[in-house]
């Protein structure tokens, strides 16, 4: 070959290397293309820009998928270049020859073609991490504004709560001195006792208020959470055996104590429970569990009820949502449950699917975090 045609064919070979580079380039900037439409596309270039396309083929593997062209088979002379992602090696892209050819500067490879496959590694490197970075983007953003929503609407809940008390406070105490009145008719003690009953329950949804606004801060002692479960299953058992649920205890023994507020971790146990009993309106099982988990007491409440989809599942710690009926429920309880156990330094998780059943499971400290440098409270987000 003389030397017009060298140059000839050196400038042809890199007529392909800047075509799959510029290929490359219009894939990234294409709107609504994802990652994986981008790596596919990128295999897809890969051919053309070697000097045998006839008998070339292609691979990229990225994150345990693998995008191929359409003719891929492992075997022939292979060269390959790392994806590597902020220092971890994540995959690799691949040329392979399905057919051999004579040895050059790499194998049947051209000098050329190193630089190619090694630049186009970069390439695809560079877009892997300005996608994950503009996905942590859109991710924290949306905590952002998540967050900014839970602390209005904490701001408006103590807010109602403390107008509500005094005016609530005021009919229960004259409906509790009217009942006191001797020679009181039947139907009017029969109204007076729903009258303060309404009152007490209406007081337990501004005590929810207040738990969630942060403006009653919890009351830490050493406690014995299966005591707790006992005490919650007592109240609760009555009603589970008349709607047809049978409860299975598995608390482990020599359990240690955990510092807590025994009335507000009654409480997250409790609405966590009554929840179960209303996905169970045709009767199930519901199982309590306690055990050890390293310097972890962790609580396990499961049903075996109608489930949750995913949107819900994304929903269900957003204050007043609810899948219940207006007179029903307030949307309160899982909001309320999930800041009494951050508030404790505790998570909590949830697993469910439609026609599957809830599991619920609580994780709290063996020691507090907060008891040398007072109690601690954190946001409600999830």
């Amino acid at each position: 070959m003389d030397s017009q045609q060298t140059q000839d064919a050196a400038l042809c070979e890199r007529v392909k290397e800047l075509t799959c580079l510029y290929g490359l380039a219009q894939l990234v900037d294409r709107p609504g293309m994802s990652l994986a439409k981008i790596l596919q596309g990128a295999v897809e270039l890969l051919p053309t820009a070697w000097q045998y396309p006839e008998i070339t083929v292609g691979r990229i593997v990225f994150g345990g998928r693998s995008y191929m062209t359409a003719n891929f088979k492992e075997g022939g002379q292979v060269q390959s270049a790392p994806l590597v992602v902020k220092g971890l090696a994540r995959g690799c892209i691949e040329v392979v020859y399905v057919e051999e050819r004579p040895n050059l500067y790499e194998g049947p490879f051209l000098k050329e073609e190193r630089h190619l496959i090694d630049e186009v590694a970069r390439q695809i490197t560079l877009i892997i991490e300005r996608r994950r970075a503009e996905e942590d983007s859109v991710c924290l953003q949306d905590q952002l504004r998540h967050a900014d929503r839970l602390a209005t609407i904490g701001q408006l809940a103590a807010g109602v709560a403390h107008e509500l008390n005094e005016p609530l406070g005021h009919i229960l105490g004259f409906a509790q001195l009217a009942q006191k009145n001797p020679g009181l008719p039947e139907p009017v003690g029969k109204d007076l006792a729903k009258i303060v009953a309404t009152c007490l329950h209406a007081r337990q949804i501004i005590t929810s208020l207040l738990l969630f606004s942060r403006q009653m801060p919890p009351q830490k002692a050493k406690l014995d959470l299966n005591a707790m479960v006992e005490e919650g299953l007592c109240l609760l058992e009555p009603r589970c055996a008349r709607s047809g649920i049978d409860v299975v205890r598995h608390l482990s023994a020599d359990l240690p104590e955990i510092t807590a507020d025994g009335s507000q971790l009654r409480q997250v146990f409790v609405d966590l429970a009554v929840n179960a009993i209303h996905a169970m309106p045709g009767g199930g099982v519901l199982e309590v569990a306690t055990r050890l988990r390293g310097d972890r007491v962790v609580l396990t409440v499961r049903d075996n009820g109608i489930g949750m989809n995913e949107q819900v599942l994304k929903e269900i710690f957003i204050p007043f949502f609810t899948t219940k009926d207006v007179n029903e429920g307030t949307g309160l309880g899982l909001p309320v449950v999930h800041g009494i156990v951050t508030s404790h330094g505790g998570t909590i998780r949830v697993e469910s699917a439609p026609g599957q059943g809830t599991r619920f499971e609580v994780e709290f400290p063996v020691s507090a975090k907060g008891e040398e440098n007072g109690d601690r409270t954190d946001d409600t987000t999830k």
